[in-house]
């Protein structure tokens, strides 16, 4: 097996939890310089993944870097779980509970109906908890000062949406939808849509255009491959 990484190389990351996205950026970055001697190599992924969640991560190396842009703009497909009845400022499990709603009102006929209403166009207001850079700064770190921030709607399209009950009031979903998603936000506006509250407590993606996490590697298994392949050229 060889591998060019100045020229240019696609690997597929099964991302764990707790990882930032730069951080299995640096992570590889670091395991090529060292052991393939490469000291100035461009390396960079194509759509972050907030660090709760996990799944694929597409990095690029080298003159494949040029492709980031192509790679973010396919459509993304995601599994995961949220549940009814509560609300957190950051739609997910970053920050505690700030709100508790009632959900004995909500059947599955009700359910079924607002899983209808998302799907297709629409506009989406991202997270205050997100990356978008508002005045040079992260829109979360204001809202982790507590700071208010004004972010603006996105058009999104949601291609398909797949809903579990069994375990009600946690819900679990399988979504493939288009690039600027985000399904922090989706499972915010799912439970106002229920006149309840739902927040984020899993997420996991699965796909990004025709690359499938089941293509993908572990970072320990991305390290092994790479001092495998240093060895293999000396």
């Amino acid at each position: 097996m060889e591998f060019h990484f100045e020229e240019g190389e696609v690997l597929l990351i099964d991302k764990p939890v707790s990882w930032t996205s730069f951080d299995v950026v640096n992570f590889v970055r670091s395991l090529i310089k060292r052991f393939h001697q490469i000291h100035k190599l461009k390396v960079g992924h194509a759509g972050t993944l907030d660090p709760l969640a996990s799944g694929l991560l597409i990095l690029c190396t080298g003159k494949m870097t040029k492709r980031i842009q192509e790679f973010q703009d396919q459509d993304k497909v995601y599994t995961g779980t949220f549940l009814l009845g509560k609300t957190t400022p950051s739609y997910d499990g970053e920050t505690e509970p700030d709100a508790v709603y009632p959900t004995d009102h909500i059947s599955s006929e009700m359910i079924e109906a607002a899983r209808k209403q998302f799907l297709g166009e629409q506009q989406q207001m991202p997270p205050n908890f997100s990356a978008i850079k508002v005045d040079g700064k992260r829109a979360f770190d204001y809202a982790r000062k507590q700071q208010e921030v004004k972010l603006n709607p996105r058009t999104i399209f949601i291609h398909q949406l797949e809903l579990e009950q069994k375990n009600f009031p946690e819900i679990s979903f399988e979504i493939t939808c288009s690039k600027g998603t985000y399904i922090r936000s989706l499972a915010y506006d799912f439970g106002r849509a229920l006149q309840s509250g739902a927040y984020l407590t899993s997420l996991r993606r699965t796909q990004i255009g025709e690359f499938n996490v089941a293509d993908a590697r572990t970072p320990e298994q991305i390290k092994a491959m790479i001092i495998e392949t240093s060895q293999d050229n000396k």
